[in-house]
């Protein structure tokens, strides 16, 4: 077994150092080739410097002047408005409801800003004039006062055909992972979004192909208040080989102090060529971003190209005589060969050098098989990009940044859970399950949790929280999601704010959808909660935090029993809280309405179940809308012998497609019997099993 293992290293040395051989010649072979093309490319840059220049001028965007409709291109919901010469976005002629629109102008022609042989970006001056204004229509759609939207940018984008996402994203990106999407934008901001390190609701930010702004600037401190309805002027002026900008910003004539100026690189940023314009969005906030003038000018530097000395013209042409041919022959031989020569030589020797190598390695490996029995490699299989997959501890801990206070995102029984960001920048939640849980009867088994966590993995629905990946590593185990900048519901229905009822009904058919497509695939949810909801940034909710999942084969014959209609019974009380705007169990509340359920049947049982109904609505809510919404919630919470649905029925209820049954006159007295240390039920409905 030695000798075995002696032949086996020296097979291994042997070979080793013949490929390290042939793997060093053709590394400098490769070093020629690129330090000949660099020769060749330096000729193209060794002509006299000029000048390209650019001028864009709109005084107005009437569309009286024909080269409005033609030089300038809309997407989205951006719109001329004949009746200002404006560009709106969005547009309020047409508004029904104007949340969630981005839209953006764009000049139809690309612009040049970027040098590619010397990698230097052009110097521009542009200025513009904007107005932020609300719409009458804002609240056409019932949902409450909502002025103020997201903001306005000046973009430089690599297309005219990306729209972007709305609300917070400005318009300005279309997708937050896109690594490789090049962009440069000046918003005006009159949102404050924390999560991006926004300073106020009134600043102007310098975003580099992200939405996190590079600088942001408080424009209160420079007496400019973006959403007040008066005209503001923006100058904008960029020195390329400086690498230097100048932003000024106001109302009254041009301002001598600036709101910022610094050294700011753009060319990792630009593409030689560039679309400019404005982009602009509404979130659950709305305004009108009105544009009512733009210029704009940009110089670059580019190298004259001439004529080289070579000419293919022998090769479209017909020779007069065999003494010019032998003529120009000569005078060719005469010459240096060209840089293509030299290159063509070195891929051949490249080429040949490789040929050998391989048939060398081959034929050595071939005489040492003889004599040893080779050991297959295990071969890793590609994974797709969008495959959850193993992270390490090490990874999280960079994106959570060694777990931070300052990255933590909130905590139940369960577990803590932090904001962080991987390596690729995309944002991702990560719930660091806690050690007593994972000492407790259900974390002890490992092996059952990963493969839990495997089982929602492999789930999709978009009204369900995308799982990433997990983490087993140093006695520690993690799951991580997919992030939503605007959290969880708990916090928009039971925080300073007020959530629309629109809103509300689209978030209860929603959570709705998700508990009937995981019960279709024989799966549980088992923690229905608003902390479990989330919700994009289209206000869209999907469901996650899953209190692990269980198949009705792989769980206990209990809980394989029970654990659906807990969730019926958990969304049954889910609903009631939506509707009220209030917890299961509000310690703020009177002792006879702290229980949520008791109160909810106690007004059944008097018929004034629309005192059930979240105040704060005002008289925008539809009551008819929301009292079916409560016997449905009513419906869910009783024994499951009584009359509670599964549910698929429950979404047929939600959609009308199905008559809800009739309610019992008084509330059961036993509604669900069952104490479980697993969380599958809490508050007064869970009693001693017998």
């Amino acid at each position: 077994m030695a000798k075995r293992d002696c032949c086996s290293s020296g097979f291994a040395v042997g070979f080793s150092r013949h490929y390290f051989v042939w793997w060093s010649s053709s590394f400098y072979l490769l070093a020629l080739i690129q330090l000949l093309v660099l020769v060749n490319s330096s000729a193209a840059t060794s002509g006299p410097v000029i000048n390209v220049t650019k001028h864009i001028s709109f005084t107005h965007f009437s569309l009286d002047d024909p080269s409005v409709l033609s030089d300038v291109k809309l997407l989205g919901s951006a719109k001329f408005s004949m009746e200002k010469s404006v560009i709106q976005i969005p547009d309020e002629s047409e508004a029904f409801n104007l949340r969630h629109q981005a839209g953006r102008a764009i000049y139809s022609s690309p612009v040049r800003l970027l040098d590619p042989y010397t990698h230097t970006p052009a110097s521009f001056q542009t200025t513009f004039s904007f107005q932020f204004s609300n719409s009458s229509n804002a609240s056409v759609d019932g949902d409450g006062p909502s002025h103020g939207g997201s903001g306005l940018t000046f973009i430089i984008v690599p297309d005219e055909f990306t729209v972007g996402r709305p609300g917070p994203w400005l318009g300005m990106l279309n997708d937050a992972c896109q690594e490789d999407y090049k962009a440069v934008g000046i918003e005006f901001d009159t949102r404050q979004n924390p999560e991006f390190g926004d300073p106020n609701d009134n600043h102007v930010g310098i975003n580099l192909a992200s939405i996190v702004s590079t600088k942001a600037i408080d424009a209160s401190d420079f007496g400019v208040f973006l959403n007040d309805g008066s005209v503001h002027r923006a100058w904008i002026t960029y020195d390329g080989p400086r690498r230097w900008m100048d932003i000024h910003l106001g109302s009254d004539g041009h301002p001598s102090k600036p709101v910022f100026s610094g050294s700011l690189d753009l060319s990792p940023h630009l593409n030689e060529y560039m679309f400019i314009g404005f982009s602009a969005s509404t979130g659950n906030k709305t305004q009108i971003h009105n544009v009512l003038s733009w210029n704009f000018s940009a110089t670059s530097q580019a190298f004259l190209r001439f004529p080289s000395e070579e000419t293919c013209e022998s090769k479209i042409t017909l020779h007069k005589s065999e003494a010019a041919q032998s003529q120009t022959t000569q005078k060719r031989s005469n010459k240096e060969p060209s840089s293509s020569f030299f290159i063509f030589i070195a891929v051949a020797v490249l080429a040949l050098a490789t040929m050998i190598g391989f048939i060398f390695c081959s034929r050595r490996g071939r005489n040492d098989n003889s004599k040893l029995t080779a050991i297959p490699e295990k071969t890793q299989r590609p994974r797709p990009p969008n495959k959850p997959r193993r992270f390490t501890f090490t990874e999280i801990s960079s994106a959570t940044r060694a777990f931070s206070e300052t990255e933590m995102l909130g905590s139940d029984a369960r577990g803590v859970y932090y904001r962080g960001k991987l390596s690729n920048g995309c944002q991702v939640a990560i719930k660091r399950l806690s050690a007593q849980f994972l000492n407790s009867q259900q974390g002890l088994d490992r092996r059952r949790l990963l493969k839990e966590i495997g089982a929602m993995s492999r789930v999709r629905h978009p009204n369900l929280v995308p799982i990433r990946g997990w983490c087993n590593d140093n006695r520690e185990m993690m799951i991580v999601y997919d992030f939503y900048t605007n959290g969880s519901l708990d916090k928009w229905l039971f925080g300073a704010g007020v959530l629309p009822w629109t809103r509300r009904f689209k978030v209860i058919n929603d959570v709705a959808e998700a508990l009937s497509f995981l019960h279709s695939k024989q799966l549980a949810h088992k923690n229905m909660k608003t902390s479990s909801v989330f919700l994009d940034v289209s206000f869209r909710a999907v469901l996650g935090d899953f209190g692990m999942v269980l198949s009705a084969t792989d769980s206990r014959r209990f809980e394989s029993a029970i654990s659906q209609t807990a969730d019926v019974f958990e969304f049954g009380i889910f609903v009631l809280e939506v509707v009220s705007g209030r917890g299961r169990l509000d310690p703020e509340i009177e002792q006879e309405e702290r229980d949520l359920v008791d109160f909810a049947w106690r007004m059944h049982v008097k018929d004034e179940k629309v005192k059930v109904v979240d105040g704060r609505m005002g008289s925008l809510v539809n009551l008819e809308q929301a009292i079916r919404a409560l016997d449905i919630g009513l419906l869910c919470t009783l024994n499951e012998s009584k009359g509670r649905p599964k549910m698929e029925e429950v979404v047929e209820f939600l959609s009308m497609d199905k008559q809800i049954p009739e309610l019992p006159a008084c509330r059961p007295v036993s509604l669900f019997p069952y104490n479980s240390a697993t969380g599958l039920c809490t508050g007064y409905s869970c009693g001693p099993f017998k």
